[in-house]
């Protein structure tokens, strides 16, 4: 991207997110406390994720493990996992677990749409060609969720992130964010079906 693309795509970001925290904030309290009444534990889960550059920040979601399971785990692969809540499942599911990293969006951690922050370590393990998913910022939504969510192999999603890199225009990102919405309008396969 060039420095004026780069500048646009920060405006939408920030106007768009704030707009939702602005109009969704007792949606997302709602949430919040609807966390707390069903399991012991906080609300939010934060976790250190690669950013932009390798760059380590806190990603924040809606908690929807009990407290106590292995954060560094594999993700569940069904609804009977017994470490998803009753309300956790739900939040998966509807991906509305993923709404407070509109706060990240406002701080520049993140963008809407980009390739999904994975974990440093697997950062770290990325080939030459894989780096190239660290050139941009993550997204809450990306190019490998709407091509195939849950269904895809972590391989096949590292090359639809490059892809992404590669081929970024503002109208991309607007085709993966109307896709992300009928996705979740239609509950599209969360889990993670494959290693």
């Amino acid at each position: 991207m060039s420095r004026a693309q780069q500048a646009v795509k920060r405006v939408m970001d920030v106007a768009l997110a704030g707009a939702a925290l602005l109009v969704g904030w007792p949606f997302l309290a709602a949430i919040a406390i609807r966390i707390r009444i069903d399991s012991p534990g906080p609300a939010i889960f934060r976790q250190e994720r690669a950013g932009r550059g390798m760059k380590p920040f806190t990603i924040y979601k809606f908690r929807t493990m009990r407290v106590g399971v292995e954060p560094f785990g594999p993700s569940p692969s069904g609804a009977q996992d017994a470490r998803l809540t009753r309300v956790g499942r739900w939040l998966r599911e509807t991906a509305l677990d993923e709404l407070p990293q509109l706060w990240n969006v406002l701080k520049g951690d993140m963008s809407l749409v980009g390739p999904r922050p994975l974990y440093l370590s697997q950062a770290e393990a990325f080939d030459a060609h894989e780096r190239r998913r660290l050139e941009v910022r993550p997204g809450i939504t990306g190019l490998a969720q709407v091509m195939g969510r849950g269904e895809t192999p972590h391989e096949e999603k590292l090359r639809m992130d490059v892809r992404y890199v590669e081929q970024w225009s503002l109208r991309l990102d607007l085709r993966i964010m109307m896709a992300s919405a009928v996705l979740v309008a239609t509950r599209g396969n969360v889990y993670q079906k494959w290693t």
